[in-house]
């Protein structure tokens, strides 16, 4: 789908009256909206941050957007007033509700806004929508780098990712002059429907299908959810030699789980976590570990990957871990408070497993690799990754806007941050070939040279300063992820000996 698609489909996923507003300040200020966005985000933020904030506060930090819009603005809580200034004058007072009243602040917030956008040429260009945004941008400068606002549209493009387009789930690839099924969804309708790949495709909704003609075929499989779409499909058991299935199109997570081999090896790449990144995981894991062979061993390669949805790593950390803990959260609302404990079973059936992480590697999937590493079940290699340890929880906003704010920090299983600290590998390739080799003959001789800066790493405990953090981090300095990540995993899952002496003590 191209980027136009996407903005179109985005587009009608808007509710009525969403649509961008910084073309339409002729028609004034929506106060209404901003009044409403602000008091929900205001409720909802304050018993919910990791800090103790007041209302009166934050709506002052945020007000701090309008002199990032005209630095000739200027808003301030005084004599239990909110006031705006602009050049040598006093635009507007309004009397500062109570403290803990959310609507009340966010309704005072927007007739601030108000008088400052008619009074202000460029509030009138940034629009409603721009004024709201730099609300959020000012009042989050003083959070974590991870707490934000998401405008609507963004927001709706967001929500597409992770839940998917409507679709069957059925991609078309072709084998010499035929059109076959390249693949099939995990739990998709194709997959559902029991069509499986390889088999021959005759036509889409009666139209003959061919080869060159296989990319407008795919993008046909997109549709409104709910819609149909027919397949014949060449059928040696039915009387004329084809069946027809009627697929119903449903929304499908994009796909984030890429299998491959590599000598005797699963290779399982995720390259994010959505909402149906664990069932795919699952199906291809299932699928290689039921082969004759199965796979000698699994590299899970997480490089790259910048998280996502964290009860999905929790589930695919579920399915390699019989027992033990995957990690714990912890946060001043006790809502926020969770322990996630392994109850599945190890899909992989005790296989070793090696996993790759680099300076990308970041949130949920820092937070299987820590599991991962803890709980004994993997080697992990790579470089130090990002140190994103805070879990967020996300509110829809009036506007069709999201709010995603800071409300728990994750500690790994042995009780290690992830935040800042990030994920110290067993073996580390971002200090050289030679430092590499190194580390493979120590292996061979069951001595681990990481072993010191992995002690140090699962020891610390936060709060922790960031001399301390550093200090660890500068033992395996965060990196792009290179070849010598696959090179080390081949030689430790090749290795009984160096692969007992790199799993932790």
């Amino acid at each position: 789908m191209t980027r136009t698609a996407l903005l179109l489909v985005c587009c009608l996923l808007l509710p009525a009256g969403l649509w961008p507003q910084a073309a339409a300040a002729s028609a004034g200020f929506d106060t209404a909206t901003a009044a409403s966005v602000w008091g929900a985000a205001l409720t909802y933020i304050a018993p919910r941050a990791l800090e103790p904030l007041t209302m009166p506060q934050m709506t002052v930090w945020g007000l701090n957007g309008l002199t990032a819009l005209d630095p000739d603005l200027n808003a301030a809580l005084q004599d239990g007033q909110l006031r705006l200034y602009g050049p040598d004058q006093l635009l507007i007072a309004v009397p500062a509700p109570a403290d803990g009243d959310g609507a009340g602040w966010g309704k005072a917030a927007a007739e601030v806004a108000e008088a400052a956008y008619a009074a202000s040429p460029a509030l009138q260009q940034a629009g409603t929508q721009g004024v709201i945004s730099s609300f959020f941008d000012e009042l989050f400068n003083h959070f974590d780098p991870y707490s934000r606002y998401e405008p609507p549209i963004q927001a709706a493009q967001d929500q597409l990712m992770i839940m998917g387009l409507a679709g069957t789930g059925l991609t078309l690839g072709r084998d010499g002059g035929h059109v076959v099924i390249a693949s099939t969804a995990a739990d998709s309708p194709a997959e559902q429907a029991g069509l499986n790949p390889g088999t021959q495709v005759l036509s889409v909704d009666g139209l003959a299908v061919y080869p060159s003609g296989i990319p407008r075929f795919n993008a046909a499989m997109n549709g409104i959810e709910g819609t149909s779409v027919s397949v014949t499909v060449a059928d040696n058991a039915a009387p004329n030699g084809s069946s027809t299935i009627s697929l119903t199109r449903a929304l499908i997570p994009p796909q984030t789980v890429f299998a491959s081999q590599l000598g005797n090896s699963l290779v399982l790449k995720i390259s994010l976590f959505n909402k149906g990144t664990s069932d795919q995981f699952s199906a291809l894991l299932a699928a290689a570990m039921g082969q004759t062979p199965p796979p000698a061993a699994v590299i899970l390669d997480l490089r790259g990957n910048r998280g996502g949805v964290l009860r999905q790593a929790v589930l695919v950390a579920d399915s390699l871990l019989p027992a033990g803990t995957i990690a714990q959260a912890a946060g001043r609302d006790k809502a926020a408070d969770q322990v996630f404990s392994a109850e599945g079973s190890d899909l992989a059936g005790g296989a070793k497993i090696a996993v790759l992480v680099d300076g990308q590697t970041a949130s949920a999937a820092e937070i299987l690799a820590a599991a991962l590493a803890d709980d004994h079940r993997a080697v992990v290699i790579g470089s130090e990754t990002l140190g994103k340890g805070l879990v967020q929880t996300m509110t829809s906003l009036p506007d069709g806007g999201e709010l995603f704010v800071t409300w728990s920090r994750v500690l790994a299983p042995d009780g290690w941050p992830l935040q800042s600290l990030g994920v110290m590998p067993q073996i580390c390739t971002s200090l050289g070939p030679t430092a590499l080799q190194n580390q493979f003959l120590a292996l061979s001789a069951g001595k681990n040279l990481m072993a010191p800066a992995l002690a140090q790493a699962r020891a610390l405990r936060a709060p922790a300063p960031i001399s301390a953090i550093l200090a660890i981090r500068d033992q395996c300095p965060a990196a792009i992820g290179t070849d010598q990540d696959v090179a080390a995993a081949q030689f430790v899952l090749g290795n009984p000996a160096a692969y007992e002496a790199a799993l932790m003590p």
